[in-house]
Order: C-alpha cells, then structure tokens, then sequence
C-alpha cells in the first residue's frame, strides 16, 4: 500500500483527476489517496497554499496534482513554482512522445524526447524588483556603481529588475540527474541547453558545470573541443556509473534548440536545460507530439515528487465531462515508474496508447472532426483505459 497526496486543482482538475486515479487504481496497485483541496479558491480564501498540503506532501512524499489556476499578471505566483520551491524539487521531468492516433506534424519521425529542466533556480526564482519601488532606483544605482562596463541606462523609475541566478550546486545536480537518467533508461544522448553565447558568467557557468559532470560519467562528447580544458566534476568522480561512452553529451544555444526540434527532432533524446528555456522547450516539445493533452510531467527532489500535467487548469469547461484526461493520467504512469511499479507502469502507457490508437473511446481534440458526435466524455474515455487493464 502506498500513501500518495491527491491534489484536485480547480477547473477541469477535480474531473481529470478523478479518471486518472480510477485507471491508477485499475492497473491493481493499491494506493490510499490523501485528498487535498487545493484550488484557487481555497488558495485565495486561505491566503496561500494552506500549510497542510506541504505536510501531506513531505509525509506521503509523493503526489499527484491536477491543474491549478495562476492569475496573469496579479495575485499569487504560481502554486507550481511555489510547490517546487518549497519542496526542493529541482528536476522537472517532462517525456514527448507521439502515440499513434494523436495528430501531428510529426507522425513519421517517432519523437520519443525527456526534457530535464531545472526548477529552483534562474529567472523564475522570484527575485524580482518593481519598477518605481524605491528599493529598485537603489538597485539600478549600485549596479551603475560597479565597475563592470555595464549600465542600466533606462530611467529608475520606469524600470523592473529580476535577477537570473545560476549556481554551480544547482546545475550540477541537475546535469548529474540527466546523466543519471540517460543510463539507467538506456537514452543514447544528453543535450545541454543554454545561451552562452550572450549570457557567459550564468549561461556559461551552465555549460562549464555540464562538461565536467559530463566527463565524470564518461560520456562521449559529439564534438572533442568541448572537453578541452574540462576536469571532470570532484563531487562526482568514482560515485557515479562508469557510462563508458554509451551516452554522447551535445550542446545547442537555445534558439538553435528550437529550430533543431522543429526540423529533426528525431536526432534528440534527453535535454537538459534550465528553468525558463526548459518552459518554453516543454511546450514545443508537446507540440511537436500533439499538444499538451498529451504531455505528462514529472518534479522530482531529494524527499519526494510531484506528477502533474502540462496543461492548465481550463475554467471554461470545468464541469462539462469533456476534456482529454490522458497528460494527468500519463503522470500517473510516472508516478508508479517512480514507486518501482514499472510492469503497472508500462501496462497503464499501453491501455492508453490502445484506446488513442482505437480512436473510438477518445474525446473531441483527440476525434479527426473536433465536432465528431461520437467523442466520449473525459470519464467514459477513463473507463475505456481501465477496460484495457482488466
């Protein structure tokens, strides 16, 4: 029996996160679901994330979330980040697949990428400073003090400032969790994602600590001009596995990365990036398979992991019965991947994978004609995924 927090979300959350814990349940792994409200009118009449979600969260140490909703540009920040935060869940784990049956620019390349982004630093740590703040015009004034033969030349009460953060602790960690991950599921390739070309003391940094973690594990560089100068990573050496070349370690700046995805994307594995391109690459990369219907994603800490979808939270069809439930449902899957249940794992990707290749039980987004009359509703399509595991 396994102890899991079930987190509902709001808007279409509580309906998706009902089916995904009907085909968990389904695969025959027995789970005892702690259920935490959390949406956003809990959050906004609480004032925040209520303190007894993080305690069911670090004593369950896993959880499954369904969406919840963030205001644009007011209110709160991100119950998201705040969750990764709090938690030091520094790996977002986010696989792109094409499944047969889902439509896509790319049914012939067979897109099977994991893109590992970090979560707990760069610009989305939060540390930000409001234009017209008095503690701003200070900030802008000491960073024109520094000698760095850089200004910033535009007025002190006009400006916002956030800060971009990038530690060598930080992006070793995260490059040792995707070499790690590289090996233990048999990827052949590792790309680190930056733009070191503009951003060289934090980008940079990215790239120099990638190398030597790189090197540490063994990998094959794709070009050998990478590794010179490069000592492989002190905290690493003789406490990793040997990957003895089987896995080849690329670098692409993160426009490039973009166009490489649309043009091949077939030439990528395992990405590795940091927290803002590592948002926007997940979002192209379920693209590049479907959509964010079918994008499951994964945050994983040294205490514990939450699974969620990709998606939003889409208030406007909450209570209709009527969105795609598979991106929560293929977070289940990772979720059992990581409870060591990979056989109920696996079996729960192929139901899914059946019924989208069957294209009968399936909602409108995933119909040919999105006003197809014969779509199935999110639980009917649920159902038809736990008749699969029976």
């Amino acid at each position: 029996m396994y102890n899991v927090t079930l987190i509902p979300g709001d808007g279409v959350g509580p309906e998706i996160a009902e089916a995904t814990r009907k085909c968990v349940d389904a695969t025959g792994v027995k789970i005892d679901w702690d259920v935490q409200e959390c949406g956003i009118e809990v959050i906004e009449a609480e004032g925040g994330v209520p303190p007894r979600v993080l305690e069911s969260i670090r004593k369950n140490q896993v959880a499954l979330k369904a969406p919840i909703t963030t205001p644009i540009g007011k209110g709160f920040r991100s119950v998201n980040v705040y969750l990764r935060q709090e938690l030091g869940l520094y790996a977002c784990v986010r696989p792109c697949k094409t499944y047969k049956g889902v439509r896509t620019y790319f049914e012939d390349s067979n897109v099977d990428l994991v893109l590992i982004r970090e979560n707990t630093e760069d610009l989305y740590a939060g540390v930000e400073f409001q234009a017209g703040a008095e503690k701003t015009a200070e900030l802008i004034k000491f960073v024109n003090s520094i000698a760095t033969g850089k200004k910033i030349n535009t007025g002190l009460e006009s400006t916002g400032v956030s800060i971009k953060p990038i530690s060598y602790e930080g992006t070793r960690r995260i490059a040792d969790y995707a070499m790690d991950y590289a090996g233990k599921f048999g990827r052949k390739s590792v790309t680190s994602v930056c733009k070191a070309n503009i951003m060289k003391f934090t980008d940079g940094l990215w790239y120099d600590e990638c190398r030597a973690v790189a090197l540490a594990y063994g990998a094959k560089f794709e070009w050998d001009e990478l590794a010179q100068g490069v000592q492989p990573d002190a905290e690493l050496v003789g406490k990793v596995a040997d990957l003895d070349g089987k896995v080849e370690y690329k670098e692409r700046l993160i426009d490039n990365m973009c166009m490489q995805l649309v043009q091949k994307p077939e030439l990528y594995d395992v990405i590795v990036t940091s927290n803002l391109y590592g948002d926007i690459l997940s979002d192209l990369c379920a693209g590049l398979v479907g959509g964010l219907g079918v994008a499951p994603g994964a945050n994983i800490g040294t205490d514990g992991a939450i699974f969620e979808a990709t998606h939003g939270s889409a208030p406007k069809y909450k209570g209709q019965n009527k969105v795609n439930p598979v991106a929560l449902i293929l977070s289940g899957k990772l979720m059992l991947d990581h409870l060591g249940e990979v056989d109920a794992a696996n079996r729960l990707e192929q139901a899914v994978a059946d019924v989208i290749a069957e294209g009968k039980d399936v909602t409108y987004d995933m119909k040919a004609d999105r006003n197809d009359p014969t779509a199935v509703g999110t639980q009917e399509m649920a159902e038809a995924i736990c008749r699969k595991l029976a």
